[in-house]
């Protein structure tokens, strides 16, 4: 079978039109259509129900969407197996991650990356939204948030604590909340979907109800209205970590309650024949993390 039929297949499926497979692949119209059509040839079934402006997966190629990604990521790590010599790692690491942590941490880590491995290329998808990392033929994710239950494999690269802050201006200006009681008198920035905060208090998880001025579906702009003095916000060590050793955020501690914690993950398609360039860069932020010591 043709690995790069296989692989047209899968592009196709992840942007939804021959053309746009074709734009992305470098490939003309008709060479696209052949494949495809080869490749259906070959495996005695329609793999897309086609229209004129789309197409869309027949129930045979929904079942073969999966098997496609395992034959081309087989044969990555293969290359990268037998490939690796004094130019270091080769192929493409295609990686997403939240904006904050992917700007901050990851993107710096992947240049880095880069610089140790020239034939090393790297595709970086920055998007606070969970990204379907199998459909979207990507190699690894980078997540924050709870992980729910998948047959994609986690590690876990760092504890990432919930923790509140507020610019030094809004502290001058309103005071510290000392308590969970406290904070219905004062400004919270708050997420969609988030109107209460999840704390522990005496071995038990409940959750507070908080009311602000402001909120947003982005814990980027969350973070920008507490730098300019809006209000307390609710955000992870890692999201902030530049702004508390700078002073431009201060921490808030509460007498009564702790925020629960989140983890940083680092999310793969699968345990089999993972290639070098992902356990490298596994390797490589968990060897950063460990470097820091959270205040």
């Amino acid at each position: 079978m043709d690995i790069d039929s296989v692989s047209l297949f899968r592009t196709i499926a992840t942007l939804g039109t021959l053309s746009a497979a074709g734009r992305k692949l470098g490939l003309p119209a008709m060479t696209v259509s052949r494949r495809l059509a080869s490749l259906e040839d070959e495996l005695g079934v329609r793999l897309f129900h086609r229209t004129t402006r789309s197409v869309s997966l027949t129930p045979e190629g929904e079942v073969f969407l999966p098997y496609a990604s395992n034959l081309i990521e087989t044969h990555e790590a293969a290359i990268a197996a037998v490939a690796i010599g004094e130019s270091g790692l080769r192929g493409v690491l295609k990686v997403t991650a939240p904006n904050l942590i992917g700007r901050s941490i990851i993107v710096p880590a992947l240049t880095r990356l880069m610089t140790d491995n020239p034939s090393l290329k790297v595709d970086v998808t920055l998007s606070d939204a969970i990204v379907d990392i199998v459909g979207s033929g990507l190699d690894l994710a980078i997540r924050v948030s709870p992980l729910a239950s998948s047959e994609l494999v986690a590690t876990q690269l760092a504890s990432n604590p919930r923790i509140l802050c507020a610019s030094p201006e809004y502290i001058r200006r309103f005071g510290k909340p000392l308590t969970t009681g406290d904070l219905a008198s004062h400004l919270c920035l708050t997420l969609h979907g988030m109107p209460s905060w999840p704390v522990e208090s005496n071995g038990e998880t409940r959750t507070i109800r908080v009311e602000g001025p402001f909120a947003t579906s982005s814990i980027e702009a969350v973070r920008a209205a507490c730098l300019e003095g809006a209000g307390i916000g609710m955000m992870t060590y890692w999201d902030v970590w530049e702004c508390l050793e700078n002073g431009s955020l201060e921490r808030i501690e509460l007498s009564d309650a702790t925020l629960r914690d989140l983890g940083i993950w680092a999310v793969y398609p699968t345990r089999q024949q993972l290639p070098k360039r992902i356990r490298a860069l596994i390797d490589q932020l968990k060897a950063h993390f460990a470097t820091w010591q959270m205040p």
